[in-house]
Order: C-alpha cells, then sequence, then structure tokens
C-alpha cells in the first residue's frame, strides 16, 4: 500500500469542496470511497496510532454504505 501523498489529500478536500455546490449520489459514493481508502493508506503508514485506525474503519462502514444503497 503506497503512502499518501499531501497532493492527494489536497485533491481529496478540494473535491469534497467542490462537490458540495453541485453533487448526485453517485459521485458522493465514489468520493466517500475515495476517502476511505485515503485514510486507511494513512492508517497502514501509522502504525500504533488508533485514532487513525478508528478513522478509517469508520470511513470505510460509511462508504460500504453508501455502495449497497446505489
Amino acid at each position: 500500500m503506497p503512502r499518501p501523498t499531501v497532493a492527494e489529500v489536497s485533491a481529496l478536500i478540494a473535491d469534497l469542496a467542490a462537490l458540495r455546490q453541485d453533487r448526485t449520489s453517485a459521485e458522493y459514493a465514489a468520493l466517500m470511497a475515495r476517502k476511505a481508502d485515503l485514510l486507511e493508506r494513512i492508517a497502514a503508514h501509522t502504525p500504533g496510532d488508533a485514532d487513525a485506525a478508528e478513522a478509517a474503519r469508520l470511513a470505510r462502514e460509511r462508504a460500504d454504505a453508501l455502495k449497497s444503497t446505489d
């Protein structure tokens, strides 16, 4: 699993802000999947950080729930 980059985090934040303006449920679900992937990668590169692991777990649960409603 590659280490997340600052550029990836910045791009996700920019996309989240843009999506607030005009979003579809499919776009939102895809963006939440990207967020979960990124948080999982961050957690993988910060072993022992329980907060990072919990944030990643919650994000994945949310992304999976959105995927199942499509």
